[in-house]
């Protein structure tokens, strides 16, 4: 279990090749397709980069996800979800461009539903709008077109609700004579009038009219009554509504080949990742250029494709200053792979670095259990995983997170029924209220509210194993790397300090009442601690290592101690709810009290036990050897999202 070594590519084919090359190395899965260490400022006039279809392939992805939305607002899927199998679909079928072509033209049928749906709903606001504007109107009888005769004009206005109408019309009748005013209706803010007034009265009767803060209606060019419009606005929304409708029904028949759609997008995403790669290229006239890398075990089918072309090409070590640059691929087995999930949330190892996934595996899955402690959350766990794993046969992350799931779940079953724990005490509980007489209890090794100086005590223990794991790791990296005297001074000087310590405490290995071993622990840590320095630069750089050891060594065992802490307060939490549900004296009120608070405990210390072991992992053990800072390793490779490709060899 290691970080895989990596080798560079440098290739020379034709430019006539490209296609059919870069759709081989999406097969093989195993090239890397890097920028080029030679850019375009080296190669002159010679060569330039690649372009390629990239932005057609996004507006391509693009539209099959505005239609995917399309769908899942208007015809939401029924049944399957999370949980439904993967479709299995064999490469070559994936990889079929006339398929995309197809679910290209249904996305854009989608669209233009979704559009006209829109244009509908714009339309129903707007026509709606414009019968709010005409019902305080609707019983005027006169057309709306009609301003007037020779000798009467026809006014329609408003006034605020808190006018007195007949202070109004009699105000305006005494300024203008031959005016008439009818109110055709009212509401909360406003009254709706309809003024009849003789042309040679109307500066008055306008004058008397704005007196009340009269103003004219703003209506748009009608004709007809305006009974006629609303009856006619009555008619467009229905045939609007009835229209979208029909667009509704067409989707929701058009929902049924969302899989097509859901496909397609697995579709695009590969010619996203070869048009992505293809603008990593120079060219220039009948060549181009590809530099990428590509692990050592792939590197046999690797050339076995490249023989297929008029190429040439080397695989090389990289260097020391490549190693910032070289992709990170850890090689796993199915127990340290799902630590993948805690050391890409942290960082990636550095290519010169250790892989620390073997390493932390006990360790994490471990902890966890101990945390947890209990034989029912353990189950619960196992089958949830399980569930997931077998129905929906997740891929990559999920997988790996679904496995540490079951991994911890079987930890916690083990340590649960060490300590007797099931849902805290329920069966103990629940067979006093059945009899009160009952006594039984389950059998445990120890318990967590009887055996915590115990527990405190093997908590420490193991983290000071895991402690001095991560300083032997350290010292066998050191060592590799030809730095003996740092790996004895920084790591091996304390761990004969503390053999000493131990040493002494049982009077063993004392000479003249002098504990050689701690002795020359200490010499060494004065000599070690203090060679780099110069003048009073030694003392304070004694003072501070000797301070920062022995505060950092055992301040980190100490943290160890959250163990017996989330263990402890698990099963009292538990058991409190346990209590509490035995007060009622009812089984059935028991057993609902009891899983709602199991189910609030469950929840808080799977998130609890989770942060804290990864606490543990990245603070107190990678401090002691993990160099981070890896680039991941992402080659030109068929990845999908909602189908598990059947790959096909050449």
């Amino acid at each position: 279990m290691s970080i895989v070594r990596m080798k560079r590519l440098q290739l020379i084919a034709l430019n006539r090749d490209k296609e059919a090359l870069m759709a081989g190395l999406l097969h093989a899965g195993c090239v890397e397709v890097g920028e080029p260490s030679a850019g375009e400022e080296d190669w002159g006039q010679l060569l330039h980069r690649d372009t390629s279809a990239l932005p057609q392939a996004r507006s391509t992805q693009t539209e099959l996800k505005q239609a995917l939305e399309t769908l899942n607002r208007y015809a939401p899927q029924k049944g399957g979800g999370l949980f439904a199998p993967r479709e299995q679909m064999a490469e070559e079928a994936l990889l079929d461009t006339g398929a995309l072509e197809q679910a290209l033209a249904l996305a854009r049928e989608i669209n233009a539903h979704a559009k006209a749906i829109g244009a509908c709903t714009a339309r129903e606001t707007r026509l709606q709008a414009d019968q709010m504007a005409l019902r305080p109107w609707a019983d005027d009888q006169i057309p709306l077109e009609q301003k007037g005769t020779k000798t009467v004009l026809i006014w329609l206005g408003t006034v605020a609700n808190t006018v007195d109408f007949p202070t109004l019309c009699g105000a305006v009748e005494e300024a203008a004579g031959a005016v008439e005013i009818q109110r055709l209706s009212a509401d909360r803010e406003q009254q709706y009038l309809l003024v009849l007034c003789h042309r040679s009265g109307e500066a008055k009767a306008l004058e008397a009219l704005r007196s009340f803060g009269f103003s004219f209606a703003q209506l748009k060019e009608l004709t007809g009554t305006a009974e006629e419009n609303l009856r006619r606005l009555d008619g467009e929304l229905k045939e609007t509504a009835a229209e979208r409708q029909r667009e509704l029904e067409a989707l929701e028949a058009l929902g049924q080949r969302r899989q097509e759609l859901l496909v397609a997008q697995d579709r695009v995403q590969q010619v996203i990742a070869k048009e992505s790669a293809k603008e990593r290229l120079l060219t220039g006239g009948a060549l181009l250029v590809l530099e990428g890398w590509v692990p050592v075990p792939e590197t046999g089918r690797l050339e076995k494709l490249l023989a297929e072309y008029d190429c040439a090409y080397a695989l090389s070590d990289p260097t020391e200053e490549d190693y910032p640059q070289v992709p990170v691929k850890l090689k796993n087995g199915p127990l340290s792979r799902s630590m993948n999930v805690v050391t890409e949330m942290y960082s990636l190892p550095a290519y010169n670095g250790v892989d620390p996934n073997p390493l932390m595996a006990p360790f994490f899955i471990t902890f966890f259990g101990i945390m947890m402690a209990d034989m029912g959350y353990g189950i619960l766990m196992i089958l949830g995983a399980l569930f997931v794993l077998m129905k929906a046969k997740p891929q990559g992350g999920t997988r790996n997170f679904m496995e540490l799931v079951l991994l911890c779940g079987i930890s916690t079953f083990i340590v649960g029924a060490m300590t007797g724990g099931f849902f805290g005490d329920f069966i103990p509980q629940l067979l006093k209220i059945i009899n009160p007489d009952s006594t039984f209890a389950m059998p445990a090794l120890f318990t967590p509210l009887d055996d915590t100086v115990a527990i405190m005590l093997g908590s420490l223990v193991l983290g000071a194993i895991q402690v001095v794991t991560g300083m032997t790791v350290s010292v066998v990296k050191k060592i590799q790397e030809g730095n003996f005297i740092d790996a004895l001074f920084d790591e091996i000087t304390w761990w004969i300090i503390l053999a000493g310590v131990g040493l002494a405490i049982f009077g063993i290995g004392t000479v003249a009442g002098v504990p050689v071993v701690l002795t020359i622990g200490g010499l060494m840590l004065v000599f070690g601690g203090t060679r780099k320095a110069k003048g009073l630069g030694k003392v304070a750089s004694l003072v501070g290592l000797v301070y920062n050891g022995v505060t950092g060594f055992f301040s980190d065992i100490l943290s160890y101690v959250r163990l017996m802490a989330l263990m402890l307060s698990g099963s009292v939490i538990a058991s409190v709810f346990n209590t509490l549900g035995a007060t009622f004296g009812s089984v059935i009120l028991f057993v609902i009290v009891s899983i709602i608070g199991n189910a609030l405990n469950l929840a808080l210390n799977l998130l609890g036990c989770y942060v804290h072991d990864l606490r543990l992992q990245c603070l107190e053990f990678f401090n002691r050897f993990y160099q981070e800072g890896g680039k991941p390793y992402q080659p030109l490779a068929i990845q999908t999202k909602y189908v598990d490709v059947i790959k096909e060899e050449q």
